[in-house]
């Protein structure tokens, strides 16, 4: 079902970078061009773009051993690769996973986490993160993100004279376009980003074997989210929460956030583990 999920949210997506560069004046070559594009150096370099945005720096030997141990047992347990590890020096408790596949993928923590969460805690939250690589999510939510930064593109070469301003669009599409098709991609990876955070919640309650951790870490983490963490907005929604939370403060902010709500997500995990309605 989420499979089904992901690849019709994914098709509605690229039918808007379509209809984003038609309006827009670009031939269907040149938007179909942009996707690929895109797409391309996305796939092959988001785990990298992903860990330097972020200042992650990769984790040394004789350093974070818990952290090693745990995704080391979990990796095992699961019979897939051991992904690379890395720091980042932040108080803010959050963490996230990148890479195309398994086989080349990475898990990243905060400092913070490592000062709030108790062991079986964290062993929840690096458990969310494997479920993430396991199901090839991250893939799925950089392709999301890259056909949205088309849309993107295009506008702004439209704005800046690109496209073929002859061929006399109607000046309602074009507004639709400029303005509608960003908000409607922008809503389409919020779908994507919280349906597999839900995903990997349930996927990595399963691995840990305790949901009741993983709820409690979230809450941690949700409790800790005032504690700044600087990144750029397209990585934002790689992270087991959001970490520009502190700055996107209520309204707006909350609704268009692409992670679901904490306590939504507490619920969840919480009824998974007693088999008990929480309101």
């Amino acid at each position: 079902m989420n499979f089904l999920k992901t690849t019709t949210l994914l098709t509605v997506m690229t039918l808007i970078v379509v209809f984003t560069a038609q309006a827009l004046g670009f031939s269907l070559i040149s938007s179909l061009f942009f996707a690929f594009l895109f797409n391309f150096i996305m796939y092959f370099n988001s785990a990298k773009i992903a860990l330097a945005s972020t200042k992650a720096k990769k984790i040394e030997d004789g350093t974070y051993q818990e952290v090693k141990d745990i995704v080391k047992f979990l990796s095992q347990k699961e019979k897939m690769p051991v992904p690379e590890l890395y720091i980042i020096e932040s108080d803010q408790p959050n963490a996230f996973a990148t890479g195309r596949n398994p086989k080349n993928s990475a898990v990243a923590v905060t400092t913070g986490i490592l000062k709030v969460l108790n062991r079986d805690e964290l062993e929840g939250v690096l458990a969310h993160e494997l479920s993430h690589i396991k199901n090839n999510d991250i893939l799925v939510s950089s392709i999301a993100a890259m056909l949205a930064a088309a849309i993107s593109f295009m506008s702004r070469m439209y704005f800046w004279g690109g496209g073929r301003r002859d061929r006399n669009g109607h000046p309602a599409i074009i507004l639709i376009a400029f303005i509608a098709a960003p908000i409607a991609s922008l809503i389409i990876r919020m779908a994507i980003s919280r349906t597999r955070e839900y995903g990997a919640d349930k996927t990595g309650s399963l691995i840990s074997g305790n949901p009741l951790a993983l709820a409690s870490a979230l809450e941690k983490i949700e409790m800790y989210s005032k504690n700044p963490l600087d990144v750029n907005p397209a990585v934002s929604q790689l992270f087991i929460s959001n970490p520009l939370k502190s700055f996107s403060g209520s309204g707006l902010g909350k609704l268009f956030s692409t992670h679901p709500p904490t306590k939504e997500r507490v619920r969840r995990l919480r009824e998974g583990a007693s088999g008990i309605r929480y309101r």
